[in-house]
């Protein structure tokens, strides 16, 4: 049997917790991707924060191979639904990094970061490490007054070299308990990135891999593709046990270099458990549901 990465015609990696952390690089995890294939790769991130050209910098100090049409952001994603919904030229209050309002203002539409009398057309919502009371008071201001409200993302942590840090979902979280409304979101487990990279991959046979069960893993079941879930980031096996169905992936491993060799066949001992699975089968991918079939609980367990 061939290699796991050979089944697909594109591979749509996640990048925190799945290629780095922080400023760490995942040990082995450039040299996985490396490998010569045929596959397209394309780096999709819910972190709005940066535009491609600077996350290209970042893979590439890493040591991995990219330019930025191969990065698909929630930013981007988070601008077409805004340019979908807006007429040219509307007011955007932006609450997030200035790469988010360039994305905004690249679809032809007018930020701000403070408004006085008219109230803007919507407000868009990315993570930044400056995000403070006063940029999610304005906000909620605008939204209490009927702006569209777009999230760029919802996760609730980011994983750096430290460990677990407040995400773009907790600030949002905030603004949604001040102001009694949802979002409409952008990023990943919601579809609108993931279409995205889609549409600029041309192909549906893609494989979604990504750390995150809520975020990745869902959001490959939500579009219909199948997922890896690596155990480099935030979501664990005990996360896996107790997830929902939608949130299950196609494959689990401990590690990227899974993508290139040949997932593990059914094996004679079916009382294993996936702990136990991958222990013996380190650097390879484990099966936990069939293509489009979602596992039981006691497949998990």
């Amino acid at each position: 049997m061939g290699r796991l990465r050979d089944r697909y015609e594109a591979l749509l990696l996640d990048l925190d917790g799945t290629l780095y952390r922080g400023d760490a690089v995942i040990d082995g995890a450039p040299a996985a991707l490396g490998v010569a294939s045929a596959q397209r790769l394309l780096y999709v991130t819910n972190n709005a924060s940066r535009r491609p050209e600077v996350v290209v910098e970042q893979l590439t100090g890493l040591g991995f191979v990219a330019t930025p049409d191969d990065v698909v952001t929630s930013a981007q994603a988070a601008a077409r639904l805004l340019a979908e919904r807006l007429g040219p030229g509307a007011q955007v209050l932006v609450v997030g990094a200035d790469d988010l309002a360039a994305e905004i203002e690249a679809v032809g539409l007018r930020t701000v970061r403070r408004f006085e009398g008219a109230v803007p057309s919507a407000v868009v919502q990315g993570h930044s490490t400056n995000t403070g009371w006063a940029d999610l008071a304005e906000a909620t201001y605008a939204i209490r007054a009927g702006a569209l409200w777009v999230a760029a993302n919802t996760d609730r942590t980011l994983p750096n070299e430290r460990g677990l840090a407040p995400g773009n979902g907790a600030m949002v979280a905030a603004v949604r308990a001040a102001s009694d409304q949802e979002p409409l979101v952008a990023g990943k487990p919601y579809a609108p990135l993931l279409e995205d990279a889609l549409r600029r991959v041309g192909t549906r046979s893609a494989l979604v891999v990504g750390d995150r069960l809520d975020t990745d893993i869902e959001g490959a079941d939500r579009v219909g593709l199948d997922s890896l879930l690596v155990l480099s980031g935030v979501s664990t096996l005990d996360n896996l046990r107790d997830a929902p169905p939608e949130q299950v992936p196609t494959y689990i491993s401990d590690s990227l270099s899974a993508l290139n060799h040949p997932p593990v066949e059914d094996e004679p001992d079916e009382s294993a458990d996936l702990a136990e699975r991958l222990r013996r089968h380190p650097g390879r991918a484990v099966p936990v549901r069939g293509t489009g079939v979602a596992a039981t609980a006691t497949e998990i367990r």
